[in-house]
């Protein structure tokens, strides 16, 4: 068996509302580094191996805050970070309801989306697996945490439990949260999907 610690970075600098914020390059607030320390406590617990986390600084000083507990590298990969939003970057659901309706509608039904001067959803997909196989490299038993985005977080769960990327809204991904997924040759086990009690205010 091996452990994936999934966390999605903490607070950013610009975060309001529900902006839609993918490759711009944001930094931690204050409060999202007092996350990332509250997830260095809930983790300091458990024998990790590596510590993997997207080029973005928002995820990459969160998992280096993380990492800084088990003395170990953060490897960054291009292949976690957030999805290109292109026409839609730093937008609301309202804005892109008014510029962009036919988007709104994609994202309101629930399907697989095209972000227009951005990424598709498999656009995204396919980097997302493109960094599962560099998991192949570790051995069975590893506890591996993996730091990123909303969007590659989701797609990760997808992709392990054999769900179709369509799904992908259907899993909530807080702030500085933390999911648990368990692999095994036979099969593999979501055992923790968004916890945030170690958060406190």
């Amino acid at each position: 068996m091996s452990r994936l610690l999934l966390v999605r970075h903490g607070l950013t600098m610009l975060h309001k509302g529900d902006r839609f914020w993918g490759k711009t390059d944001i930094a931690l607030s204050n409060i999202g580094i007092m996350q990332a320390a509250q997830l260095r406590a809930r983790l300091a617990s458990e024998k990790i191996a590596a510590v993997y986390s997207s080029t973005l600084s928002r995820a990459r000083f969160t998992a280096e805050i993380i990492a800084s507990e088990h003395g170990l590298a953060v490897i960054a990969c291009d292949e976690l970070c957030e999805c290109n939003f292109g026409y839609a970057e730093g937008l609301s659901f309202e804005e892109i309801k008014d510029l962009y309706p036919a988007l709104a509608e994609e994202l309101s039904n629930w399907k697989t989306v095209v972000f227009p001067g951005g990424e598709s959803l498999e656009q995204l997909d396919v980097r997302v697996k493109i960094f599962l196989n560099r998991l192949e490299q570790h051995e069975q038993g590893d506890t591996i945490a993996i730091v990123a985005h909303g969007g590659p977080l989701r797609l990760i769960i997808c992709n392990l439990l054999g769900l179709e990327i369509k799904h992908w809204q259907q899993m909530r991904i807080d702030l500085a949260s933390l999911s648990i997924v368990e692999t095994y040759p036979q099969a593999t086990i979501l055992s923790l999907l968004n916890d945030t009690s170690h958060l406190k205010t």
